[in-house]
């Protein structure tokens, strides 16, 4: 396999199912990986920013990675705005930046700058990937990093994506939530019980229909109001679902 089909086959067994790509020279072997990795659909965007909004907008009503392949920190430059969307939704999205090859790189070749640099200024996951034998550990890396809420971006040398890579079977991203903290349960509980106007203020995952059921229980048992909070990422609402109060 190549290193580009290493990279994908890495994220479709991570459940990654649809690429936004606006590509260049740099990811041609990744192009060219999607077509044998069937598990991946691309959507070709013809500005970054497109791909970019595209991604935030199916990870956040999938609740599942979305893929971007973008070309070179110009590239990357156009779609930041959106990424910065994504940062404050708590998106799960994955970047994958396309660079020179290695050699070529102290030479300043044309639209050369500092990928890494760039990617920083949006908070979350950034690596560049040093030799073709780890690109299925660092592609498991970047996407359990989305997982957890973080725009993850990786940044590939052309000549890693084209390189031959020897791997038995993809990395698994590891990936768990922290385990719930009881007496801030009991806390928050006792709380409710003793305050005049109790309230709950629900934001992320909690205006999905499980935690909106358990609120509404909770308000059905204490009398409580449910806020949600100004720019919520998204919510639920509709038959079924108890109506809240946005927080002006």
């Amino acid at each position: 396999m190549t290193g580009a089909e290493v990279i994908l086959k890495t994220a479709a067994a991570a459940g990654v199912d649809i690429c936004f790509a606006n590509p260049g020279t740099t990811e041609l072997p990744l192009v060219a990986a999607l077509d044998t990795v069937k598990a991946i659909r691309p959507v070709l965007g013809l500005f970054e920013g497109v791909c970019t909004g595209a991604a935030d907008g199916y990870g956040r009503i999938k609740q599942k990675p979305a893929l971007t392949l973008l070309h070179l920190g110009p590239g990357l430059a156009n779609g930041i705005a959106n990424l910065h969307n994504a940062r404050r939704a708590r998106t799960p999205v994955f970047n994958i930046i396309g660079e020179h090859t290695t050699w070529i790189r102290p030479f300043d070749p044309p639209l050369n700058m500092d990928i890494a640099a760039l990617a920083r200024t949006v908070p979350g996951f950034v690596k560049e990937s040093a030799s073709a034998g780890q690109l299925s550990e660092d592609t498991s890396q970047a996407i359990a990093a989305s997982l957890y809420g973080q725009v993850a971006t990786l940044i590939v040398p052309v000549d890693l994506q084209s390189d031959a890579c020897q791997t038995d079977a993809p990395a698994r991203p590891q990936f768990s939530f922290a385990a719930v903290d009881e007496e801030m349960v009991l806390y928050a509980a006792s709380m409710i019980k003793e305050a005049k106007r109790p309230a709950l203020i629900l934001n992320g995952r909690a205006l999905r229909q499980p935690g909106l059921a358990a609120a509404a229980q909770i308000r059905a048992k204490t009398g409580c109001d449910l806020l949600m909070t100004t720019f919520p990422a998204y919510f639920e609402a509709g038959a079924g679902r108890p109506v809240l109060q946005r927080i002006p």
